[in-house]
């Protein structure tokens, strides 16, 4: 069944992926009116974790962030499936990278300095990998959940790694990052997913008691690489740009959840600054401290 619904897509995908981009922001608008008008989509889900994040807003804001982030959310999708056809040349138009933190990373390259980049699900994280790759020394290591499907998961893999990015899936990480570690490499976490709550270090973050993954405090404690924080701002519709901040160098304390705290609260930080163009759709709290 997985076979015939991919066989099925594809076609529909490559064509999404063929669209001038005006033509797929107007599709990306009809999308928007189904899943908000129509169908609903997630709107419980979106409108708790809005609310417990901001609850000094009215609903008046709540009601208007979620909107909007409605309109980025499906602009996201069809900006993915662009990636399978997209040119170097508009790659880069449509997600530049800050000349301070191009800069940062010619510095870490000269110094020969393999480094972990720690960043959440806002913007479009997909295109910041691309344009990274395209723009910058070191080779890019995305650590990653496999699909159950294999068939979306070739093709996921096949998006990602166009611009000469390579994944690593989640289970391997650090014996990935052990054999490679003669190389120069920038190895990114995305920090912001739902972790097993009784591995995690619970914090505060968006006014809320949440389990934070710890692998890349771990990590960068035994690898003593520098942890660089990536953000992918929102500059106009289809247009991000690619900053970049070293948010620690070794040595490391020994202090647990010191280096945990110091990325979660920077991505807090990132968020609160553009809270629409973060994935809101998830259940980030379905966890709770026992």
């Amino acid at each position: 069944m997985s076979a015939i619904i991919y066989y099925l897509s594809i076609p529909f995908i490559y064509l999404i992926s063929l669209l001038p981009f005006r033509l797929l922001y107007i599709l990306s608008d009809f999308f928007y009116f189904i899943l908000f008008y129509v169908i609903g989509y997630r709107k419980k889900v979106i409108l708790t974790n809005l609310t417990n994040a901001f609850p000094e807003k009215n609903t008046a804001e709540i009601n208007r962030i979620h909107k909007e982030f409605l309109k980025y959310f499906c602009d996201l999708l069809l900006e993915t499936f662009k990636t399978l056809t997209i040119s170097r040349k508009k790659m880069l138009r449509h997600c530049s990278i800050d000349p301070s933190a191009e800069k940062l990373f010619k510095q870490l390259a000269q110094q020969n300095k393999s480094i972990i980049i720690v960043m959440g699900h806002k913007g479009n994280w997909e295109w910041g990998g691309n344009t990274f790759s395209l723009c910058c020394e070191h080779q890019l290591h995305v650590i990653y959940h496999p699909l159950e499907n294999k068939y979306f998961n070739q093709l996921i893999s096949k998006m990602r790694e166009r611009f000469g990015s390579k994944l690593i899936p989640m289970r391997e990480t650090f014996r990935e990052m052990m054999k490679n570690n003669h190389l120069l490499t920038a190895t990114a976490f995305v920090a912001d997913q739902s972790p097993n709550p009784k591995n995690a270090h619970w914090m505060n973050f968006l006014n809320q008691d949440t389990a934070v993954f710890t692998g890349t405090e771990k990590i960068a404690q035994k690898l003593q690489y520098p942890i660089v924080f990536v953000s992918i701002k929102k500059i106009a519709r289809g247009y991000y740009t690619l900053l970049a901040e070293c948010l620690q160098n070794p040595p490391y304390s020994k202090i647990e959840g010191e280096i945990t705290e110091k990325h979660t609260k920077k991505l807090e930080a990132d968020i609160i600054e553009q809270p629409e163009t973060w994935l809101w759709t998830h259940k980030r709290w379905k966890h709770q401290r026992k």
